[in-house]
């Protein structure tokens, strides 16, 4: 190697070496901090600790249990949820989720939905009348000794003083859904005009999930009419509104005038919606307010002004969606209560007939296996067959254009200073050969989409969450736990603490899988170049992509493996068919004890 192909790779090292630190630093590091921050609090069933001395202008918050205290409370225990509804205003502001548990271990508390304003982060949902009304500090009124479960509805009540009396009746299904029914009699002798409402509120960014292609933050389907629901399709009527956090700070409020449809504020995993009476004409919107220093994103419904004259009732009944986004769930309410593509809160993207289509596989064989990662498998073979043809036709391009190597390697050797005469003698070649150069590159670019839209199912469903694979992989949606660094487990220390180094030394084995896989593809393909400095580049880029891609879902790599794996063999059976030169059939010629004949240079 001369000396500037020797400065090259000294300086490709480097910039490796630089790129690692800065992942490092600004990405792995991070997220450790923030992974070890939220296990403290989850262990806690905490929001967070009391301010001790706060700047003049901030909020103090006290701690969850406080926040709970200051209000007399009705419990809530059905099969999928536990919590409480808050007399003080007579919000549900207070929920836990029993099917779905922070982490894998047994002891795990479950995972927190709602928690009561005063608290740190608060999140809640509310709902009545706007007007001569119960304001959000106004003690209702419980039977004693009631528990709102599945067939045993509670009723709150509240007089105003002035001659009218309100009632809430709360209901709620063996799943997600509440149904609150808000009357006013008014008892006085004076008219008046109330607007229903409802809103869900969530006071305080609250800690995002650092991946750009997940959408949180407000959500809804809203619009001008009340269309048919077609399976796969949005309805033709109303329109999905996204609202992501940042924006919805930066940008302010958002109205839209609408009949029916739903909004609310959603996680990565968990929503919390409205759902209005689908019949009637409202106004809906994304309200952003800061309150004492506090952000406050607030997803508000609001109804039509109801006169209520002396004498007369007046009724509004509004569903709340307070739960985990699993699609089989969500397309049941969206049949029960008429409510227009509610598993649109899940992030289908922006290929999203692509990717309903291929959940709707995932979870075929999900249904049928019973094991989510054996699903991915299944699902991943399915679109190769598929995608087969497009596949051979790559292949069988790269394949001879990988045979001509040394031909086309002649052609620049004869005309070294002349690029122009290399390219012409070049084509030429491929014509005598039959061979199109785009050909390996078309078919390829067709299945960027599908590839896209499968990456996406498996990082936005819920189905993936703590769904087990193998072995050491209790949580495909988690990365690889073990780390090479400290020899897979058997000694005692952790690897990723390690400034630096942690990011390679953390590594586990399905991205070290990864990562041969991806040299074993760049070994199979035709070498854009012959320089050895940028061939040698070009074998390291899997190494770098390995380090950079390591803490990736554990789903996400065991696809991308296993979609690798399948596509090396298909390419090797080509190939080989062919007579092009592969480190497959090398490595087979070395396992007998042959060797590869030399390939003679004109």
């Amino acid at each position: 190697m001369d000396k500037e192909s020797t400065r090259n790779t000294i300086v490709f090292f480097v910039c490796a070496l630089a790129l690692m630190a800065v992942y490092q630093l600004f990405v792995f590091g991070p997220m450790q901090k923030r992974q070890a921050a939220e296990q403290k609090a989850k262990a806690q069933y905490a929001a967070a600790q009391p301010a001790a001395a706060a700047p003049p202008g901030a909020s103090v918050f006290a701690d969850r249990a406080q926040a709970l205290a200051a209000s007399p409370r009705v419990p809530i225990d059905t099969p999928a949820l536990k919590g409480s509804i808050a007399l003080k205003g007579g919000r549900i502001d207070d929920l836990f989720m029993k099917g779905y548990l922070e982490t894998t271990a047994k002891n795990s508390p479950p995972v927190e939905l709602f928690r009561p304003e005063g608290a740190k982060n608060a999140y809640f949902a509310d709902f009545g009348w706007a007007g001569t009304a119960p304001t959000s500090v106004a003690l209702w009124t419980a039977p004693a000794g009631s528990t709102l479960s599945v067939g045993h509805p509670v009723t709150l009540t509240y007089d105003n003083g002035q001659g009218v009396v309100f009632t809430r009746t709360i209901s709620v299904d063996d799943k997600f859904m509440f149904t609150v029914v808000n009357t006013a009699a008014n008892k006085g002798s004076a008219a008046l005009q109330l607007v229903p409402y409802a809103s869900i509120q969530r006071q305080g960014m609250p800690q995002l999930t650092p991946i750009n292609i997940i959408h949180e933050g407000g959500v809804g389907v809203l619009g001008v009419g009340n269309g048919p629901t077609i399976p796969f399709f949005s309805s033709a009527s109303q329109t999905l509104h996204l609202a992501a956090f940042k924006d919805w700070k930066k940008n302010g409020d958002t109205t839209v005038a609408s009949k029916g449809g739903w909004l609310g504020i959603t996680d990565h995993y968990w929503l919390g919606a409205i759902i209005p009476d689908q019949n009637e004409q409202a106004k809906d919107a994304f309200v952003y307010t800061v309150d004492n220093g506090t952000d406050v994103f607030e997803a508000l419904y609001q109804g039509q002004p109801r006169a209520l004259a002396p004498g007369q009732t007046v009724s509004e009944t509004t569903h709340v969606f307070a739960g985990a986004k699993k699609v089989s769930i969500l397309q049941d309410y969206t049949k029960s209560l008429g409510a227009p593509n509610l598993d649109d809160a899940v992030d289908w993207g922006h290929l999203w007939f692509l990717t309903k289509l291929l959940f709707w596989l995932l979870e075929f064989f999900h249904r049928l296996i019973g094991n989510f990662g054996v699903a991915i498998l299944l699902l991943t073979v399915t679109v190769k067959l598929i995608l087969f043809p497009l596949a051979n036709r790559s292949f069988a391009s790269m394949s001879k254009m990988k045979k001509l190597q040394p031909e086309i390697e002649a052609i620049k050797q004869r005309f070294p200073d002349e690029p122009a005469k290399q390219q012409q003698e070049t084509m030429a070649l491929y014509q005598r050969e039959k061979i199109n150069p785009l050909a390996g590159c078309l078919p390829v670019l067709v299945q960027i989409p599908i590839w896209y839209a499968l990456y996406k199912v498996l990082y936005v469903t819920l189905e993936m969450r703590h769904a087990p694979f193998f072995g050491w992989i209790h949580d495909l949606s988690a990365p690889d736990p073990t780390a090479w660094g400290n020899l897979f487990g058997l000694l005692p220390y952790n690897p990723a603490a390690i400034p630096i180094l942690g990011t390679v030394l953390a590594i586990g084995v399905w991205p070290l899988c990864y990562g041969a896989v991806q040299w074993l593809t760049t070994q199979m393909s035709p070498q854009a170049t012959t320089d050895p400095t940028q061939k040698m580049m070009m074998q390291l880029f899997p190494l770098v992509f390995t380090v950079m891609l390591a803490h990736s879902p554990s789903g996400i790599l065991i696809y991308w493996t296993w979609s690798s794996s399948l596509t090396i063999v298909q390419q090797y059976f080509i190939m080989h068919r062919y007579g092009a030169e592969n480190p497959i059939d090398d490595l087979i010629d070395r396992i007998r004890g042959r060797r590869a004949p030399a390939i003679v240079k004109s």
